[in-house]
């Protein structure tokens, strides 16, 4: 028997057939698509929303998320997206590295919520929170965990803070892992002092630098117990070899002098009270030291750096500095203000526009009702190397009576003319500023040779300000000393411009290095660096040992 066989339906045929299964489907199909496109665009919208929202409060934020329609940077599917996600990660493990304070920065969390947010919402809100961690960490990173002024008033200084959006354009544009690396101060001195804190806490870790030294006073040719414990210190702290020796030989002096140089202590070589004392600080106490010293240099990242040529005045180490090209060219020692609170000497950063050579001295008003107007209501005589001046200038003569007057009514200024006996010299350097600070010279010289140098009302005197004069004017004289000493010798007040103004620096740092790398250390005399510490641990800078 034949089997019939069914024969293919016409080619019209099963087109018709197929356009009628199409026919009867496409409402389903169509409908599924257009619940999905509805849910993915609801989710698009939540996103956009919540970035939106939450973003607004920081404008260059907010600007650079409207810039590229709130398109994410840490929560995309990209390669982009994961390599930021992995950079910024890695760059919070090594924020103790830096002496910033972790628990800001709480990648566990972040993390947490990245395997979690599925809504649109969810994903925006965490975008933002990435986002404004990484400013945070930016910012702490390159140029401070602190509002230093909130910390001490003397320091009139506000940090370098980058705007938002140059930071996250900056993010784009880089690799990510190079972004981050270039966020610390790329400065010699940074870099040195992070090297520095990574050693000391190995030291630390390892047991610190011994036992203290036992003793008053240790001179060349003393034996014992406590020669033996400043041979282990300085040992452990790498200025003398090891060795067995009990007395205090050449080469124990040898590296006590070091010791105090770099300390900024007189290098007798005699282990005095002072330098005794130096040696006994605790490392943990040096290591707070360094890490205030780091964030006092995050302070100073300047974008603009601090000046082909400037000056540099390290308050508590009590020298005045030329930089040229980040090299020292020329170093005076310099008297600071004194240690009332009113005294004392601000930490700012401005311009030097001219020297006047022979200048007069106009008194302060605060000097002139608090120490001169008490002794002229007893005597009109007193203080007769000062002229009283009216606010015209014109000298008022003596042949009256103060005692009527009070420190709020005084009509009168005061004024030293030039000459070899006025308070500031010879010379002085301006570079005006609304704290009426300054560089001079002094009659004082006597005060120079003081290991703690804090004498004045704030300003800067100078040991040697004929030569630092030399060094600022040889850029613009061939003959600097014979320019400057022949307008001295003519006795008249002279203005002199420089063609170059000069970035002055005012700092003040109880922790630097040295050009080769090692530490120095000087006393905390306002007890700035003090608060400074004490503000860092409460934001959550804590001292690591052993790298951990």
């Amino acid at each position: 028997m034949k089997l019939k066989m069914t024969r293919p339906a016409p080619r019209p045929m099963r087109q018709l057939l197929a356009a009628g299964v199409i026919a009867a489907t496409l409402p389903v199909l169509m409908a599924s698509q257009s619940h999905a496109q509805e849910a993915f665009s609801f989710k698009v919208t939540a996103y956009k929303q919540a970035v939106a929202e939450s973003v607004g409060e920081d404008a260059g934020a907010a600007a650079f998320y409207r810039a590229r329609g709130f398109a994410p940077i840490w929560t995309g599917a990209t390669d982009a997206d994961r390599a930021r996600r992995a950079a910024l990660f890695d760059a919070f493990k090594v924020a103790g590295i830096h002496g910033l304070p972790t628990g800001r920065y709480n990648t566990e969390a972040l993390m947490a919520r990245l395997a979690t947010a599925t809504t649109g919402r969810e994903r925006g809100l965490l975008e933002v929170e990435m986002t404004q961690t990484y400013l945070q960490f930016a910012h702490d990173l390159q140029s401070g965990v602190l509002e230093p002024g909130k910390v001490v008033g003397g320091i009139k200084r506000k940090p370098p803070r980058r705007d938002a959006q140059a930071l996250l354009d900056g993010l784009l544009a880089e690799d990510p892992q190079a972004h981050f690396r270039n966020l610390a101060p790329r400065t010699p001195e940074y870099t040195r002092l992070l090297r520095n804190k990574l050693l000391l806490e190995r030291q630390i870790a390892r047991g610190g630098w011994g036992a203290r030294v036992p003793a008053s006073k240790l001179s060349p040719g003393d034996r014992g117990n406590a020669v033996v414990a400043l041979r282990d210190r300085l040992t452990a702290m790498g200025y003398l070899a090891p060795s067995l020796s009990r007395s205090f030989d050449s080469r124990m002096q040898a590296a006590v002098q070091e010791f105090q140089e770099d300390m900024g202590l007189e290098a007798d070589g005699v282990a005095g009270s002072s330098t005794l004392s130096a040696l006994n600080t605790a490392p943990e106490e040096r290591l707070k030291s360094i890490l205030v010293a780091m964030e006092r240099e995050r302070w100073m990242n300047l974008p603009e750096g601090r000046g082909k040529r400037h000056v540099l005045v390290n308050l508590v180490d009590y020298h005045a500095q030329v930089i040229d090209d980040e090299k020292l060219t020329y170093e005076t020692r310099s008297v600071i203000g004194h240690q009332d609170l009113d005294r004392r000497t601000p930490e700012f950063s401005d311009v030097m526009e001219h020297m006047v050579i022979n200048p007069s001295w106009y008194v302060p008003r605060s000097i002139i009702v608090n120490e001169y107007l008490p002794l002229l209501r007893n005597n009109p005589g007193a203080v007769g190397h000062l002229q009283i001046t009216d606010a015209r200038g014109r000298v008022v003569g003596r042949g009256q009576s103060f005692a009527k007057y009070s420190a709020r009514t005084f009509p009168y200024n005061m004024r030293q003319p030039p000459g070899p006996r006025n308070a500031l010299g010879s010379v002085k350097f301006m570079f005006p500023n609304k704290y009426n600070i300054y560089l001079h010279d002094t009659p004082s010289q006597h005060l120079f040779s003081r290991e703690v140098r804090t004498f004045s009302h704030g300003c800067i005197r100078l040991d040697d300000p004929h030569d630092f004069a030399y060094a600022l004017l040889a850029v613009q004289q061939d003959d600097p000393v014979n320019y400057f000493q022949r307008i001295y010798k003519s006795g008249q007040e002279t203005k002199v411009v420089l063609d170059q103004p000069v970035p002055v620096h005012l700092i003040y740092r109880t922790a630097f290095t040295s050009a080769k790398g090692q530490m120095n250390y000087r006393n905390d005399v306002y007890q700035r660096d003090r608060r400074i510490w004490n503000a860092l641990a409460n934001a959550g800078v804590a001292l690591r040992v052993g790298g951990s």
